[in-house]
């Protein structure tokens, strides 16, 4: 069996368990005994049956620090919100999955503290980015976490809307993370905001499909502006 086959029976069988016997009841053997493979196999893919409910935290991270390893001072502004952007896709790819852990770390406290420990992962990958682009100064610093504080609650509050379905579809996700992330630029100074547009530079743009497209109009246009 291909290993991420594995890794999603063990994810789609631990949520299955969780809603029909409780967080709290259902063990690792129960989950690896339901996803139809054994203990060795399950701690092969996770620590804990709490990475279970998590299991591409690291991976996102990861993902993020990519992202802005690449963006400059110049380019800070595309940078963050595209990387804030690559969170949100992954919840909104994953659809009812997102929704049922949003309803169960609701009502399990050590999945609400692993959370906010994530948040705070989030929270200090960006800060340290941005940090650096502000020339890493002790001065800088506070500066640099409110910035990033400002972006994952955007983010996040994005995120709860659609989870709870006050956001109806993806593309209404989108649209509101975009003015999110235009409300976080409007209170703080992110850093590349001004150099972004003080000096016009040529660009080739590459776009791999309409997505792309409806994605960075609004960053187009905050350029242009």
């Amino acid at each position: 069996m291909p290993e991420s086959s594995t890794r999603e029976r063990i994810v789609d069988a631990a949520f299955d368990l969780f809603a029909e016997r409780g967080y709290d009841a259902t063990t690792v053997e129960d989950i690896a005994a339901r996803a139809g493979v054994g203990r060795t196999t399950f701690f092969r893919q996770f620590r804990s049956k709490e990475h279970a409910v998590f299991p591409d935290h690291e991976q996102l991270l990861s993902a993020i620090g990519a992202r802005l390893a690449t963006a400059t001072p110049r380019t800070a502004v595309v940078g963050v919100s595209e990387a804030a952007a690559l969170v949100l896709q992954h919840y909104l790819d994953e659809g009812e999955r997102a929704r049922r852990r949003y309803r169960l770390t609701r009502t399990v406290p050590a999945l609400q503290e692993r959370e906010r420990a994530g948040i705070r992962q989030y929270e200090r990958i960006f800060a340290r980015h941005i940090h650096g682009w502000l020339g890493g100064t002790p001065e800088s610093l506070l500066r640099a976490e409110l910035i990033a504080n400002g972006v994952v609650t955007g983010h996040n509050h994005v995120l709860r809307a659609w989870l709870r379905g006050q956001l109806a579809t993806t593309g209404d996700a989108r649209r509101a993370f975009r003015a999110a992330m235009a409300e976080v630029e409007s209170h703080v100074d992110v850093p590349g905001r001004e150099a972004a547009t003080a000096e016009p530079l040529p660009a080739v743009l590459v776009l791999r499909d309409a997505a792309d497209l409806d994605r960075l109009l609004p960053q187009i246009r905050d350029l242009l502006a």
